[in-house]
């Protein structure tokens, strides 16, 4: 069925027959002013022969013209099912201070955003993608989204903070999973959660605790490391020792079906999705129609020219 983006402007309508009515009323009042002329034969005589109605055809299709304008600018509209793709991934990414030593150059947490865009640059554009920080805490800094500028701007924006919530950013990433729509589709999308960090959990529930979770969400969780046993931050004016759990990494996506690595390459990440499979919803959107009107504006704009030049030997 069809409906309008901007109703208001089908008010241009009440012109466009107010014109109309003009016109009749013309007409009207000119044949009452012929049947008052005296001599009929020579009013005849006179008259051209053969136009009748036609001479009626330039201003009907000039009145045609200026309504098909009008309900163009009302932007007509149908509904139409459109399929999308429901697989998901979220990227986590590690913003503790420990992420700032340098043994992994430039720095870890610059390394991690280098990846992480890679990443996306990488992923198949069909897919939703959501962004997730975690330190002390984790939070959804991009809901899952088609579009990459908005995870690239974000990432771009990351921001160091105290402490490693390694647990609580599966558990945050698992939330993000849940606001995909279902768009018709039954059950869950398919989805994985890609988190990269240089390890020890000193906040929150523990890494054991989200993997359980997310095993039984089946969504496997892939893990980067970033960082060496010999890293080195300041931290309150003190060095200290940053070194990598790979253990607890490697652990979390072996538990839950992931992939582990430590220096990943764009080939490699690719390995986070390649077997993601895929679910298609269908959501309603409105097809603009507006085209039609114009394009039906533009045909009875030049019948009104064709008549007038054919029949009066001008334009209207």
């Amino acid at each position: 069925m069809i409906h309008f983006l901007q109703p208001i402007w089908l008010l241009a309508l009440i012109p466009v027959a107010a014109l109309g009515g003009l016109y009749l009323w013309r007409q009207l009042h000119r044949r009452s002013y012929a049947m008052r002329f005296s001599n009929l034969e020579l009013l005849r005589s006179i008259a051209p022969k053969g136009i009748g109605l036609r001479r009626h055809a330039s201003a009907i299709a000039l009145l045609a013209c200026l309504g098909a304008l009008s309900v163009g600018l009302a932007k007509p509209a149908v509904e139409q099912s459109v399929p999308l793709e429901r697989a998901t991934i979220v990227l986590a990414i590690d913003v503790s201070l420990s992420m700032q030593a340098d043994d992994v150059a430039p720095t870890r947490i610059e390394a991690a955003q280098l990846a992480a865009k890679s990443f996306v640059g990488e992923l198949p554009a069909s897919y939703n993608l959501g962004l997730v920080s975690f330190a002390k805490s984790a939070s959804v800094l991009v809901s899952p989204t088609k579009d990459r500028a908005e995870v690239m701007a974000a990432i771009d924006g990351l921001q160091l903070d105290e402490a490693t919530a390694t647990g609580e950013a599966v558990f945050t990433a698992l939330d993000a999973l849940d606001t995909v729509p279902k768009d018709g589709a039954q059950g869950p999308p398919p989805a994985r959660i890609l988190l990269l960090s240089d390890g020890y959990r000193t906040y929150g529930r523990t890494v054991e605790e989200a993997a359980a979770a997310a095993l039984e969400a089946q969504v496997p969780v892939s893990t980067i490391a970033f960082g060496t046993d010999e890293g080195m931050v300041e931290i309150g004016g003190m060095p200290q020792r940053v070194p990598v759990d790979r253990v607890a990494l490697a652990d979390l996506a072996e538990t839950t079906g992931g992939y582990y690595a430590e220096a990943a390459s764009v080939s490699e990440l690719k390995k986070v999705y390649e077997d993601m499979g895929s679910s298609i919803g269908h959501r309603t959107e409105p097809r603009d129609l507006t085209y039609l009107a114009m394009a039906a504006a533009l045909l009875c704009g030049l019948l009104a020219g064709g008549f007038s030049l054919l029949w009066g030997s001008r334009l209207p």
